[in-house]
């Protein structure tokens, strides 16, 4: 890898073990086995090279999303029902919990700074957006090519669920939602209230 790469994973290095705010130019070279110049030369900023590297660590835990138990298989897969690839989703997601705390954690800074940092909002914006694409089709199955308006507002829906899940795993990990919880709850609200005694049918 030339110097560009070497910065890149090392700010991603950084990120996980330190955070956002805590990283350090000089934290970057020393992981990173270069010089203070290369930063300026290759990304323009430190805060430019952190934002780049902190979309990649992103990218990099979503792919936890989208692999499968059996990604070796012969045969193709039969497309499960929309509840079961749900769950089976969130199963991948929280049981990653473990390994992946420190992402969770930095995503949670991040979003932080996000109110007063314009270069950071914008820079993560295209990401979210094309983020929640990816979502509708893992989490739902929904195309965003063949039915891109149906990806967008479920893509909406399930990166408003991840959030709050992330909130809840990191402030109580004992009572926070299981994937079979989170299955519950959507056939609850899909379900809707039982009919008032007298109502018309």
């Amino acid at each position: 890898m030339g110097h560009r790469e070497d910065l890149l994973e090392g700010a991603k290095r950084c990120l996980l073990e330190k955070g956002y705010a805590r990283t350090t130019a000089r934290d970057i070279v020393a992981a990173s086995g270069t010089n203070l110049a290369s930063i300026g030369y290759h990304y323009g900023s430190k805060e430019a090279l952190l934002n780049l590297a902190f979309i990649k660590v992103t990218e990099e835990w979503g792919e936890t999303l989208t692999r499968s138990g059996d990604e070796d298989a012969a045969e193709p897969e039969i497309p499960a029902a929309p509840l079961d690839q749900f769950r089976e989703t969130w199963e991948r997601v929280i049981g990653s919990y473990e390994q992946t705390r420190a992402v969770w954690q930095l995503q949670m800074e991040v979003i932080s700074r996000i109110d007063s940092d314009p270069e950071l909002q914008k820079a993560l914006a295209g990401p979210q957006r094309a983020g929640r694409d990816g979502l509708a089709e893992t989490m739902m199955g929904i195309d965003p090519e063949t039915e891109p308006e149906k990806a967008r507002v479920a893509g909406l829906f399930c990166q408003a669920l991840l959030a709050g899940v992330m909130v809840q795993w990191l402030m109580d990990a004992d009572s926070a939602p299981s994937a079979q919880d989170l299955t519950d709850g959507l056939k609850a609200v899909l379900e809707g209230r039982p009919p008032a005694p007298g109502a018309a049918r």
